[in-house]
């Protein structure tokens, strides 16, 4: 298993990485709307191998409709944030500058530290921001990345993405998060919060699963 994460300090919200919670959606952090849905997208491991390089290409986002730009890596020749062992115990970082992946475009693969731009509307709403990624993991039967707001947002918190190859050869797609209106009409109505997240759900849901057959 490789896992790597960045040192707190550079996002807009104090709970970095509580969309990893089991209890998020019954005790989100403070003020925060929480977010969770799942989506089986196939069987098998050609599935999950294929689903897995989809996520840490961007796919999510970009087939969503969003632009990606300014996708810049953790400086250095070495990530210097941590990364941890199956029982969370902090070991030392595991992803170098050799790692780095590139796709046809030549926009670097997610990596831990990663800094980004996006811009776009998804279902009406605004999805401009200026993003962090804060934690990657890469199993054997799972894999998944967490960003979370720096800037630039209508709403302020955090995204994880997963891909996982169940036990019964089934793959799952799924989407956890927590956020705060930020700026606008967001600030003021949590409705419109959640509409802009069920409306990102979706789209990411049809970027990923060869199986979207509608936006229900």
């Amino acid at each position: 298993m490789r896992r790597g994460s960045f040192q707190a300090g550079t996002v807009d919200y104090a709970a970095v990485g509580a969309t990893g919670a089991a209890d998020l959606m019954g005790y989100p952090p403070a003020g925060t709307i929480p977010a969770e849905q799942s989506w089986r997208i196939g069987s098998g491991q050609e599935r999950f191998d294929a689903s897995a390089d989809a996520l840490l290409s961007w796919v999510p986002l970009r087939g969503a409709g969003l632009t990606l730009s300014d996708v810049t890596p953790a400086a250095g020749p070495s990530y210097a944030g941590v990364s941890f062992d199956a029982d969370g115990n902090a070991i030392a970082p595991t992803r170098s500058d050799g790692d780095l992946r590139f796709d046809a475009e030549g926009t670097p693969y997610v990596t831990a530290g990663t800094s980004l731009e996006v811009s776009g509307r998804v279902g009406g709403h605004n999805a401009d921001a200026k993003l962090r990624v804060i934690a990657v993991e890469e199993a054997p039967r799972r894999v998944g990345f967490t960003i979370g707001t720096v800037d630039g947002s209508v709403v302020s918190g955090e995204e994880a993405f997963t891909v996982e190859w169940r036990d019964n050869d089934q793959v799952w797609f799924t989407v956890r998060a927590f956020e705060r209106g930020h700026a606008g009409l967001y600030r003021v109505f949590a409705g419109m919060v959640r509409r802009r997240r069920k409306a990102l759900f979706q789209a990411y849901l049809r970027a990923v699963s060869p199986l979207y057959t509608s936006s229900d």
